[in-house]
């Protein structure tokens, strides 16, 4: 499996991590399980400082997360809005807080895994070990589990046409997985935020036909992508319809046109592909089948170290419940620091663990410094 540069710009964090992978690489089937300490499921802010604290007690640790960009909710729902409660920074962005924890964790090289929806978890009689595996077929062979996941795993909100589903991952799309797939063709892409004018922005000089359709004029994308999709429209190098997507003509499960729903009346557009970026939702997913005991869609957890009604998973952040619960980054910070304390004795149940604080953790400023002169040099 190929190691990537995760490269965020508006689509997450601006740093580069040298250890994201994407289920959007070409992937080799997987010959055996990747054997880590703990297995992070989420890479919003609390699962990447969950990756640190796991770095500076000396734990392995992969990251997995459903999304195709590093940041999770934070990102996808208010990237650019201001945070005004992360001690020691008065206030930052979704954007900033997410740099500065990948900035934080790069010197433990820790792997993130996107686009990869864990399906099942299932554990070993005899050394207790979990083996999770995720719908794109990566394995993992896991001491512990930390569940960050926020309010749960976000989909893309999907076209609403009968028709649709047929055409999923060949015609219809809601996301991009190869880039080359798109080359040559007539490309529809639907949505009026972010994701949507950056897609239609990258793709419109390798497509045959690029038309942006939004339902209306305005749009959620920030004002420089908006101001990019209007200079690309007025050169000639894409179009932009107002509308709603109505209909999909596909004789024999192929799709050849788009009906779109106009003011002043329908208008088909020739289309082999569709780009639908309508946004995500979040759901719960596999997690509520793993007999966690739940709550209101969320993991009940001992406060003591957070880990749940099955020793050795444990939940932090806005998907954890407990008495007095606050949704906060913060106090995500504070459960995955006490988690990560408990999976420890799991991953090394014959090992005492020595408490030392960083000021004085010679192997963690080690760490540091090489990151830092591998930056310089």
């Amino acid at each position: 499996m190929n190691r990537i540069l995760y490269r965020g710009l508006k689509n997450g964090a601006r740093h580069a991590s040298r250890t994201a992978r994407t289920g959007n690489d070409e992937m080799e089937p997987q010959s055996e399980a990747i054997k880590t300490d703990v297995l992070i499921i989420g890479a919003g802010p609390v699962g990447l400082f969950a990756a640190f604290e796991a770095g500076v007690i000396g734990l392995s640790c992969q990251i997995v997360d459903t999304l195709g960009r590093i940041g999770g909710q934070c990102i996808e729902l208010y990237p650019d809005k201001p945070i005004y409660d992360i001690p020691a920074i008065p206030s930052c962005t979704a954007r900033d807080l997410v740099d500065r924890l990948l900035e934080q964790i790069r010197p433990f090289d820790v792997p993130i895994n996107l686009d990869q929806r864990v399906q099942s978890v299932t554990q070993r009689e005899d050394d207790h070990r979990w083996i999770v595996t995720t719908e794109r077929g990566m394995i993992f062979d896991t001491a512990a589990i930390l569940i960050a996941a926020g309010n749960g795993a976000f989909v893309p909100q999907r076209l609403q046409l009968p028709e649709a589903a047929a055409l999923e991952d060949n015609d219809v799309h809601y996301s991009v997985s190869r880039v080359a797939d798109f080359a040559g063709q007539q490309i529809v892409v639907a949505g009026g935020g972010d994701s949507a004018l950056d897609w239609a922005l990258a793709l419109k000089d390798i497509a045959k036909k690029l038309t942006l359709v939004h339902r209306r004029s305005g749009f959620s994308a920030t004002a420089n992508s908006v101001a990019a999709m209007k200079r690309a429209v007025e050169a000639g190098e894409m179009e932009f319809v107002v509308g709603m997507i109505e209909s999909l003509d596909a004789p024999d499960s192929k799709l050849r046109a788009v009906r779109i729903k106009q003011v002043e009346g329908a208008r088909e557009i020739a289309a082999d592909k569709i780009v639908a970026l309508y946004g995500l939702v979040s759901e719960l997913g596999p997690i509520a089948t793993w007999n966690l005991d739940m709550r209101g869609g969320r993991i009940e957890v001992d406060t003591s170290n957070y880990e749940s009604s099955r020793p050795g998973i444990f939940a932090v952040g806005d998907i954890a419940n407990y008495p007095n619960k606050q949704k906060l980054i913060l106090s995500g910070f504070h459960e995955a620091s006490l988690a990560l304390r408990k999976a420890y004795s799991y991953a090394y149940p014959d090992k005492r663990r020595v408490h030392v604080h960083s000021s004085y953790d010679a192997k963690l400023a080690e760490r540091v410094s090489a990151a830092h002169a591998a930056d310089s040099g």
